[in-house]
């Protein structure tokens, strides 16, 4: 099993605060990776929300490959932010990591949102493509107010590693994972979180329907239903296909993935609705154990489980800084002054919902629709 922590909050923070989480629950991550996806960002990129953020870890003639497509793609260099490394035990250390901030080409600068993030989309793709052999560039993000930062290796090491402690990186919005290597070679590609346009999920558990799932998705013929280097990133798609494609508010997103029997169907308010996704979207079922945590463009941040309900997650914070945790523990560090008794441990039917700048968090039962 993997290990999660995700923490929302009003204020800016640090992502230490999510690595020192994931040491309370070591005994379930191997050190064989972490991801860390920021949003709601602070410190030197605050002034700079409306510009595109482009994050990766290229080669020394990565960089020069990635210079020559942006320039020639007409993006403009505002801002590079690169994480001070340090010499860590155990930690290979690759040649560039960075965060760039770029201003759009001048024909899209005034267009709408849409038209902006199919141009990132297709930038990151094609950036992807040009270091797929050697791996000279890596693109994670490519999307305003966001940055990822990946490596392999142990969370509290790669925190030394990055010199995140005494960082200026901070956010409002951190989702971390560390992973623990079952199926797939150690690649960053397949390491959480997984984005795709405000998109985010990150999941503990094993996706045994992946391939059909990956199948349909492909099927759509929509760009960035690619890579599949983890069972685990359908999850992200299949939200950003029914949430952002399709248009279907959050709480359906519990419907697709765990469809309900008919008879339970039956009982909602919304039978026809939930009758009509359950058969169209049949293919996007998925078939666990799981936990997914993820959050939405608008900063919405949300854990659900599947059927089977094996694998821990907890929520549990106060008024403007929450956390959405593998364990118990991880709460604790995270927010130790809350009541505990007000934690939250859902259920195959629920899905816990903490809206932004956590501000509320409410329960929402999949049975009682």
């Amino acid at each position: 099993m993997c290990r999660l922590a995700a923490i929302t909050s009003s204020d800016y923070f640090s992502p230490m605060e999510n690595i020192l989480a994931l040491e309370t629950m070591k005994e379930g991550h191997d050190g064989s990776g972490m991801g860390l996806m920021m949003k709601g960002m602070g410190g030197e990129f605050e002034e700079l929300r409306e510009y595109p953020i482009l994050s990766g870890i290229c080669s020394e003639a990565g960089v020069k490959v990635l210079d020559d497509y942006m320039n020639k793609a007409g993006f403009k260099l505002k801002y590079t932010w690169t994480p001070k490394t340090k010499t860590v035990r155990g930690i290979e250390g690759r040649d560039n990591y960075f965060a760039r901030v770029y201003d759009y080409p001048d024909m899209y600068k005034d267009k709408p949102m849409e038209i902006k993030e199919s141009l990132l989309l297709k930038t990151r793709l094609s950036l992807r493509d040009l270091g797929r052999a050697d791996e000279s560039i890596i693109v994670f993000t490519f999307y305003p107010d966001i940055v990822a930062l990946k490596e392999v290796g142990d969370p509290l090491q790669l925190g030394e590693f990055f010199g995140l402690e005494k960082s200026s990186l901070k956010a409002k919005i951190i989702f971390a994972q560390g992973r623990q290597n079952t199926n797939y070679a150690i690649n960053l590609y397949a390491c959480h979180p997984f984005f795709l346009q405000g998109i985010c999920t990150m999941t503990n558990g094993e996706n045994t329907a992946f391939v059909p799932i990956r199948e349909y998705l492909t099927g759509r013929n929509l760009p960035g239903y690619v890579g599949y280097n983890s069972d685990s990133e359908v999850f992200c798609h299949i939200l950003h296909y029914t949430y952002k494609k399709l248009g279907y508010p959050l709480h359906y997103y519990k419907d697709v993935i765990t469809p309900l029997k008919q008879e339970d169907i039956n009982n909602r308010s919304d039978a026809d609705a939930v009758t009509y996704l359950k058969r169209s979207l049949r293919p996007l079922c998925i078939d666990g154990p799981n936990c997914v945590i993820g959050f939405t463009p608008d900063g919405t941040c949300f854990m659900v489980q599947d059927a089977k309900k094996l694998r821990p997650g907890a929520v549990g914070g106060v008024k403007g800084k929450y956390g959405l945790m593998s364990e118990e523990c991880g709460l604790e560090s995270a927010v130790p002054g809350r009541d505990r008794d007000s934690d939250i441990f859902p259920m195959k039917f629920d899905m816990v919902i903490i809206k932004p700048d956590a501000k509320e968090v409410v329960v929402w039962n999949q049975l009682h629709g």
